[in-house]
């Protein structure tokens, strides 16, 4: 590599996505995460315990998939490398795994309901088959060496790679519990606690059922995502209609499409037009007509027409292809919040098994008592599982991140869904972002005897030969009001001015003021219009015929329909919110009056864009950055959050932190609020994960715990963390 290097090339990084089996806390995440990190030529390694998977990027040549199992089985785990995204086999295992939790739950249960009746007859005193010391021997046995099998087997995986995890915790607990109960049951002492560690296992199990069964509906948005790609294809090859398997289908090919079908492939309509429902895509409710000549994206639903239509993108190459990748990056990624727990469950489990034999010692030699030593060190080790805390991120990442990609709003990953909640100011982009980016003609005024149809078609028939799009708006103009549009008899551009043209013998000029101070054209009788035109931010054209002013064209870039209140939202959400533009002063300041906003940064070239983020950045700001993701990419990449606006093919994913499908203001509202939302529901599952373990030890170190109330809690303290990550599935 640095052969490779010094010759002044790049040796490109390459991403493997590992599926691990075994990982029961977020001690085991951190220790996968642990020994890949250190691996020769790994740049980093991401684990996720939520969906069980490690992502992993290395220099390509340096590492071989084989040593990236190995180092996983080292560490106590099983792994195999992802290949295509398989739904069914990812559906299978996590179905597999839950049956397997829900038989060892029942057979546990059947087995430990008796021994915990038992309990109660001890405590009132009735002796029978059930408080017989030797019965309960025999029903403790399965549940603790069968059933809690799993737990020993992780624990012995997790000390050989040389960490600890909640297995340890659990195992510990539950054979401390057990054969303290066997050395009674020899020395004659009527106290038992086979009931304890049974009712400990079958409680953990039922907490991990529960946990397999919400994990399993995080990830529900990539399925959906998914599950929108039809199967086939009804493509014309040899003159006839065939469907076909979508993986059969090229770019070129003629697909046909019927009312109610979903669109197999990205491709561009050649016959015909329809009325095509993207929401599922960009997240906008409304079919959008669709004719010869438009794109139309793959996985959306035909609503009326029929058509036909050319692919132009397959596989991996389409739009939906490219979300669900991102949208799997994303969730497989890290907050930066999430380190935290991350070090603290690294040192959680050697810090409780030192609480633990304080606690025994404690009770032993102070209190003089081995029973309750014993008990309430179990104690301990059961509540202490920090299960809940690796699940407290990853959780809701996956379905914030999840119900974003529902909205057409994608975000790249956890540290930029961050990254947005800490934002407290943004730069809008005018052209395209607040404005709609296409020019259109929205004052016409004549002077003298000339109408004004008659100046339009003058105007739009010199237009006509320029490329400039303000040129084209005037165009478009006189064609939609269906005048006779020819072409001019001689054309000459003139590079910031206008044009100079000549139509039917006489000279043409368009233009602005310095056009016609270089022709010596007085403009006197058009000032007062001209400055009436450029206060409301219109860019006004000069048309003059025969030396002479005939009239003025006013072209403004009207604004989106959702510009305004989009703004006001930012602005109650207490964001501070910037314009920029290349536009002359006064137009940028008319625009910015019409939607409220105060900052504004003109005449700013799109190469010094990134400068001026940079400039509001130095003040100590938190700044957002939204544009079309096109030209607007150094700035984007400048910001803290680069925000692209996008509409459907046209969405520039790269350069932008959260690309929004739709092409309004609104989806930036919406985004900032899903990042509020999940990073407080990150916080309050932390909050809870902190809250079980740091009132529940204290508790069950000074003896006012039972282990099996110890099991219930850390059981249920996952579960009520994913649940409450759920939560954020109703987000509107």
């Amino acid at each position: 590599m640095d052969t490779i290097r010094k010759t002044g090339f790049e040796v490109p990084l390459v991403r493997r996505v590992l599926l691990i089996e075994g990982m029961t806390c977020s001690a085991c995440s951190a220790r996968v995460d642990k020994v890949l990190n250190r691996l020769d030529g790994v740049v980093n390694a991401n684990v996720n315990l939520s969906t069980n998977k490690a992502m992993v990027e290395f220099y390509s040549g340096s590492i071989d998939d084989d040593i990236l199992i190995k180092t996983v089985e080292k560490a106590g785990f099983k792994a195999e490398i992802e290949t295509e995204k398989d739904l069914d086999r990812e559906k299978e295992l996590r179905e597999k795994e839950i049956k397997s939790l829900k038989t060892s739950f029942i057979i546990s249960a059947i087995l430990s309901l008796p021994l915990f009746s038992a309990m109660f007859f001890h405590m009132a005193g009735k002796e029978n088959i059930l408080t017989n010391g030797y019965f309960q021997w025999i029903l403790a046995t399965p549940v603790q060496f069968i059933i809690g099998f799993r737990f020993f087997r992780g624990a012995f995986n997790s000390l050989r790679g040389g960490g600890a995890n909640m297995d340890v915790l659990v195992s510990m607990g539950t054979l401390a519990a057990y054969f303290y109960s066997i050395y009674n049951l020899y020395a004659g002492v009527a106290e038992y606690y086979f009931e304890a560690s049974a009712v400990i296992i079958t409680l953990i199990l039922l907490g991990k059922t529960f946990e397999a069964v919400a994990k399993g509906k995080t990830s529900e948005a990539i399925k959906k995502l998914m599950g929108l790609q039809p199967k086939t294809a009804r493509v014309v090859r040899d003159d006839r209609e065939q469907d076909i398997p979508i993986e059969d289908v090229v770019i070129g090919d003629m697909i046909v499409v019927r009312p109610g079908e979903k669109i197999p492939v990205d491709g561009v309509i050649v016959e015909g037009n329809s009325s095509i429902d993207e929401s599922m895509i960009t997240g906008e409710s409304i079919p959008i007509d669709k004719s010869i000549g438009e794109e139309v994206i793959g996985g959306t639903i035909n609503r009326f027409g029929s058509f036909k239509f050319e692919a132009t993108k397959v596989g991996r190459d389409m739009v939906l292809s490219q979300i669900v990748k991102l949208v799997e990056e994303a969730q497989g990624s890290k907050a930066p919040v999430q380190r935290l727990a991350d070090k603290i469950s690294g040192i959680f489990v050697p810090i409780v098994v030192g609480i633990a034999v304080i606690t025994f010692l404690g009770f032993y030699f102070i209190g003089n008592s081995l029973n309750i030593g014993v008990i309430n060190a179990v104690a301990v080790l059961v509540i202490a599982c920090p299960c809940a805390l690796g699940l407290a991120t990853p959780t809701a990442i996956m379905v914030g991140t999840g119900k974003g990609a529902e909205n057409g709003i994608l975000i790249k990953s956890g540290e930029h869904l961050e990254r947005a909640h800490k934002m407290d100011t943004i730069v809008l982009d005018k052209t395209g972002t607040i404005t709609r980016g296409e020019p259109e003609v929205i004052d016409i005024v004549a002077f003298d005897e000339i109408e004004e149809r008659e100046l339009l078609r003058i105007a739009a028939t010199v237009e006509k030969a320029s490329e400039h799009p303000l040129g084209q708006a005037i165009v478009r103009k006189g064609e939609k009001e269906s005048l006779m549009i020819t072409r001019p008899e001689s054309f000459t551009a003139i590079p910031g001015k206008g044009l100079k043209a000549t139509l039917e013998d006489e000279e043409i000029l368009i233009g602005n003021r310095r056009l016609m101070e270089e022709y010596s054209i007085s403009i006197g009788k058009a000032e007062k219009e001209l400055f009436r035109l450029e206060e409301e931010g219109k860019t006004a054209m000069i048309i003059a015929i025969g030396g002479k002013i005939a009239g003025i064209i006013a072209v403004a870039d009207q604004l989106k329909d959702n510009s305004k209140e989009a703004i006001r939202e930012l602005q109650n959400m207490g964001l501070e919110v910037y314009m920029l533009t290349g536009d002359n002063e006064r137009t940028a300041n008319a625009i910015a009056r019409q939607v409220g906003i105060d900052n504004v940064l003109a005449e700013v070239l799109p190469e010094n864009k990134a400068e001026v983020v940079e400039q509001i950045k130095e003040e100590g700001k938190h700044v957002g950055m939204v544009g079309d993701g096109i030209n607007d990419a150094p700035a984007l990449v400048a910001a803290d959050v680069g925000f692209a606006i996008g509409t459907g093919t046209d969405v520039a994913m790269e350069a932008a932190d959260i690309t929004l499908m739709r092409g309004d203001l609104t989806s930036i509202v919406t985004a900032i609020r899903l990042s509020h939302r999940t990073m407080r529901t990150i916080i309050q599952n932390l909050f809870w994960a902190f809250f079980y373990n740091s009132i529940g030890i204290p508790f069950a170190a000074l003896g006012f715990l039972n282990p099996m109330v110890a099991g219930a809690a850390m059981a249920f303290s996952s579960v009520s963390v994913v649940s409450n990550s759920l939560r954020l599935r109703n987000f509107k």
